[in-house]
């Protein structure tokens, strides 16, 4: 008997140490971090610094892979299918984990229930940029001037339910205004035609335009957040500029496949966060309109859903739907 009792108590021990000893191993080869649209993208810059700090902490590599297509959408049900390990995580986004199940007749995926999410890395402001060919100098004069023309001009967007897609829609919605829209295999080709003239309008990632607003190629008109962005203070937000009942932004966070262990999801946020403190993180993506974030995974499970909930007023108010 004395054997059997001490026989049942190792086995017990065993039990009750297996799950933290198996979290103190992660992560024990590589990591894979998946971004969903095109390199030069937000989404790929933030995916880039995020992987480049965390390797180091892990002290293993984390590779980061693009894979494009359908909005995003294919990147991230590549994640959703994946072995809930921790290992393949994907740079979600507002159109991939907030607004694509409200405009694609299908998806591949269950934005809530297929995913864990692990941290928000970033909200980062979009902002309306018309190229010097446009003779508009404040919204109010752009309101007027596609008044004028209705059917001349358009506006590019990273894609379909991409924030730039949803923040021009929602433009034309509020301002009884027409555009065009033009949606590209993701942000940087964009910016190529935008930069050409080819599209003149974009309510793009303040990131991606900031260095040509600076060097005069592009011309900002408003941002979308409700208070004026840090690195652009002499160009007022929508609301100031005439359009009360707009806002408008980007975000962008990390997301592991759905039943991802949670000592798992908690380290990877925990160095994920730390990240984002560092002085010279923060410093970098405030200079470039992103603003550092790192919340907890229960924070950003609730900062998703509002997220849905509020967009599925404005896509259904709007009439938002696949072109």
């Amino acid at each position: 008997m004395n054997s059997f009792l001490k026989l049942l108590c190792l086995a017990i021990i065993s039990l009750t140490t297996a799950a933290p000893l198996k979290a103190q191993e992660f992560p024990s080869r590589p990591l894979k971090m998946i971004v969903p649209f095109a390199p030069g993208a937000s989404t790929d810059m933030l995916t880039r610094l995020v992987a480049d700090r965390l390797s180091p902490r892990l002290k293993q590599p984390v590779v980061v892979e693009n894979r494009i297509g359908a909005g995003g959408n294919i990147g991230a049900d590549f994640v959703a299918k994946a072995a809930p390990d921790g290992y393949t995580l994907v740079m979600g986004s507002i159109g991939t984990h907030a607004t694509n199940g409200l405009i694609y007749p299908q998806m591949p995926f269950d934005a809530e229930k297929d995913f864990a999410p692990i941290t928000l890395v970033a909200p980062v402001t979009l902002v309306l940029v018309v190229h010097p060919s446009i003779p508009a100098k404040s919204v109010i004069e752009l309101i007027a001037l596609l008044n004028s023309k209705p059917e001349d001009y358009s506006y590019a967007s990273g894609g379909v339910g991409a924030s730039q897609h949803l923040a021009g829609e929602l433009f034309k919605y509020v301002t009884k205004t027409k555009m065009v829209h033009i949606p590209y295999k993701g942000s940087a080709g964009a910016l190529a035609d935008l930069l050409s003239g080819r599209v003149p309008i974009m309510f793009a990632d303040l990131p991606l335009v900031l260095n040509h607003i600076n060097n005069g190629s592009l011309r900002p008109l408003a941002v979308g957040d409700s208070v004026r962005s840090q690195v652009l203070p002499t160009v007022p937000t929508m609301m100031e500029a005439g359009v009360a009942s707009y806002q408008a932004n980007a975000w962008y966070g990390l997301f592991a496949p759905a039943h991802t262990p949670a000592p798992v999801i908690s380290r990877l946020q925990t160095e994920v966060a730390a990240i984002l403190k560092a002085p010279d993180v923060q410093k970098r993506l405030i200079d470039q309109g992103a603003t550092p974030s790192g919340i907890t995974p229960e924070e950003f499970s609730k900062f998703q859903r509002a997220e849905i909930a509020r967009w599925k007023v404005v896509v259904q108010s709007a009439q938002i739907k696949l072109e």
